[in-house]
């Protein structure tokens, strides 16, 4: 019976990819928190979403981790260090070595602790050449979960979201659909019952001749990987003038979440 929850972290948990009516993004840790609040009397559950797109594990943990630290949550999700890893020599390793000296200070304080894994890259253009350095990412954070006693919200083992149809049209972050059977996920990783298996197969689709998936990449490469690049060489984040969600009511979510079902 989680009756506070805070989700610290980047784009992914900030829910990029998954729009509610007016713009703002929902995801999949609001859609989790929805979960959460079912499970408690009316007006009896407290959800802070404090992440925010283009994070950096430092910067998370400069401008969030002192604020969860503080609400001393029943629960709390930490998702960092993705952003790090994609950039150009970096090194997982250590990487790892800050990961664990936030996850300290969170299990210090509050209840539980859930962190992610990274996603499998293999059909992700450009990203794809990264899944070793993901891979091992991942191996540290399942082994400083297993140190400081932490559930693991496994992203590489969620079959579902290797589909396509999971992900935003950037390809970098997931859509609805994904951030609903990651919520879903997320919401097994603490045992409860779900209205719906994450797993779900979804529907076959026709298959696509070479022509229609090559014009495909060279559209997601205009429109997205080009004005990424773009923002890595001039040193910009797409956080950079974002503030994060704060406080949020589930029924407000529920809202939301209704009007773009």
């Amino acid at each position: 019976m989680i009756g506070s929850y805070v989700a610290v972290g980047d784009s992914f948990t900030e829910g990029v990819g998954d729009p509610g009516p007016d713009g703002a993004f929902v995801g999949w840790a609001d859609r989790f928190a929805v979960l959460l609040a079912d499970r408690r009397p009316e007006g009896d559950f407290g959800y802070v979403n404090l992440a925010v797109r283009g994070k950096l594990l430092d910067q998370i943990v400069e401008d969030q981790l002192p604020r969860a630290v503080e609400l001393a949550p029943d629960l709390v999700s930490f998702c960092a260090g993705g952003n790090d890893i994609l950039r150009p020599g970096t090194d997982p390793d250590e990487v790892a070595e800050r990961f664990e000296r936030a996850i300290a200070a969170l299990t210090s304080v509050a209840g539980t602790v859930m962190v992610t894994t990274g996603f499998d890259t293999r059909g992700v253009p450009v990203l794809k050449h990264l899944r070793g350095k993901i891979a091992t990412y991942n191996g540290h954070v399942r082994a400083v979960a297993d140190r400081y006693g932490c559930p693991v919200l496994d992203l590489w083992s969620l079959k579902s979201i290797q589909d396509r149809r999971a992900w935003d049209g950037d390809r970098l972050h997931l859509g609805a659909e994904g951030h609903t059977r990651v919520a879903l996920r997320a919401g097994q990783v603490l045992g409860l019952e779900v209205p719906a298996d994450p797993e779900q197969p979804w529907p076959q689709l026709p298959p696509r001749g070479t022509l229609e998936i090559r014009r495909d990449d060279v559209h997601w490469a205009r429109e997205y990987l080009v004005p990424w690049i773009g923002r890595r060489l001039r040193g910009e984040s797409s956080g950079d003038h974002v503030t994060a969600k704060g406080t949020l009511s589930p029924d407000d979510i529920r809202l939301r979440i209704a009007s773009v079902a």
